[in-house]
């Protein structure tokens, strides 16, 4: 952006003014998709547009309790800057945090101008730039789980769900959200602008489930960002804490991150229905369907990213854990919904709420692509209940075996790229080995006093 955009960027100020905003918060995602955010004053929006804003690049390798991995490009590098403008495209006013709007940022390495390599934003439109010279724009439809928490001082974490109340799945209403948290949650996310549809209390206590209408999959994964940004910023508003980890107590579920995937063609049509086809679906779905079995031990990596998300699988769990896929079958792995026409699509069953939703997206698409590549069909769709060995392989059990698979998928990696490759692959296997020094509550409980 130069001086020449600065009318453009006036009139974007101008706007803001009048409607009382005085702050401009530019956000971007880490590599765990967790928001990096300056408060930029309206004043000085058209500095932050043309000149950027300075951010250290290791923030992109920076653990949640704060430590600075050493991925290539930061620490070895000496903490360079990555440099962050403003996309003002994506303005929207914060309806719960007076005079503050907020927009994304594009993020460039400023020795290069290029895209920063870790930039997960980046990585997918890279993949959907594959996408496109195949003649295919991905779609996404996401669902996203997540807890809601309350302060319990003398409990082991210091969080309660909120509230507790069990076999209130699918319901709505006092009975199972007796503070009203999703329909105040619900009308706030509506104003925010990002495309919210509906929601409703999920199977456990304190347990709530959001869907976000389908669009292309770079606006797609930009609103399940901001949303999950959005929720955690509600709660945190209220003394309360949403969490998206996959599993936050053992005795309860696990929350989702479930990808609708369908794909147009350079007509504007759904190019996954056929009615003339096997299962009423066109050889390209048929395809993308075997690309992402193939694909799903990698994909796991991208799609169950945490220590913790392999805790969530299981028998009886509804969380897939073998690789396979159904027509309607909630079971597997892959589910094809009913509709046809323009509502042919994949439900990727796979992911967990902790996933990156760039990430995920990407994975999900490049999977798809390979398989459309490779021209292969898919095996027999899964019939009845799942989760039986002797009909379909396991996924990875722990997260460092779903790392190691991603980085034997030599296909896969090619199409998400050698730097952000390395760079994820450095930065989880770090995580692994901090957990693996950790000793655990349920180590001491279990051998403390009788070894």
């Amino acid at each position: 952006m130069s001086a020449s955009d600065i009318p453009d960027i006036r009139r974007h100020m101008d706007r803001l003014a009048a409607e009382g905003v005085d702050v401009v918060r530019v956000i971007y995602p880490d590599l765990i998709g967790t928001d990096r955010a300056r408060d930029v004053l309206l004043d000085h929006l058209p500095a932050a547009c043309t000149h950027g804003l300075a951010f250290c690049r290791a923030v992109y390798h920076t653990s949640p309790q704060g430590d600075v991995v050493p991925v290539a490009g930061g620490l070895d590098a000496g903490l360079p800057d990555v440099c962050v403008r403003p996309d003002l495209s994506t303005l929207t006013v914060l309806p719960w945090e007076p005079g503050v709007a907020s927009c994304l940022g594009e993020v460039t390495d400023p020795a290069t101008s290029a895209p920063a390599p870790e930039s997960p934003r980046d990585l997918l439109r890279a993949v959907l730039a594959r996408c496109a010279e195949a003649g295919l724009r991905p779609v996404i439809g996401p669902e996203l789980e997540y807890f809601l928490l309350e302060p319990a001082p003398g409990t082991p974490t210091g969080w309660r769900r909120s509230p507790e109340t069990t076999g209130a799945v699918y319901t709505a209403g006092l009975r199972a959200d007796p503070d009203n948290h999703l329909l105040r949650t619900l009308r706030l996310l509506r104003d925010l602008r990002i495309g919210v549809t509906n929601g409703n209390h999920e199977f456990d206590g304190g347990q709530y489930e959001i869907n976000l209408t389908h669009s292309g999959a770079l606006d797609a994964a930009d609103r399940a960002f901001r949303f999950k940004a959005a929720v955690k910023e509600l709660a945190r508003r209220e003394g309360r804490l949403a969490t998206f980890m996959a599993k936050p107590f053992g005795e309860a579920g696990g929350s989702g991150f479930h990808l609708h995937l369908s794909c147009e063609d350079l007509d504007g049509q759904n190019a996954f229905h056929d009615p003339s086809g096997a299962y009423g679906l066109s050889a390209t779905a048929r395809h993308a369907v075997a690309g992402v079995l193939a694909h799903a031990p990698a994909l796991a990596a991208l799609a169950n990213p945490t220590v913790n998300s392999y805790k969530r699988f299981g028998p009886d769990t509804l969380a897939p854990w073998l690789i396979d896929w159904g027509l309607d079958n909630r079971s597997a792995m892959l589910r094809i919904p009913p509709e046809r026409g323009s509502g042919a699509r994949l439900e990727l069953r796979l992911g967990d709420a902790s996933a990156n939703p760039y990430l995920l997206i990407a994975g999900t698409a490049a999977a798809a692509l390979l398989g459309v590549r490779a021209g292969q069909e898919p095996p027999a769709p899964l019939e009845g209940y799942g989760y039986d060995t002797a009909r379909s392989d396991l996924l990875p059990p722990t997260l460092s075996a779903a790392l190691d698979a991603l980085e034997a998928d030599t296909a896969l990696t090619e199409l998400l790229g050698k730097d952000f490759t390395t760079a994820f692959l450095t930065y989880k296997r770090d995580e692994v080995a901090r957990f693996q020094r950790h000793v655990t509550d349920w180590e001491f409980t279990e051998y403390a006093y009788h070894l």
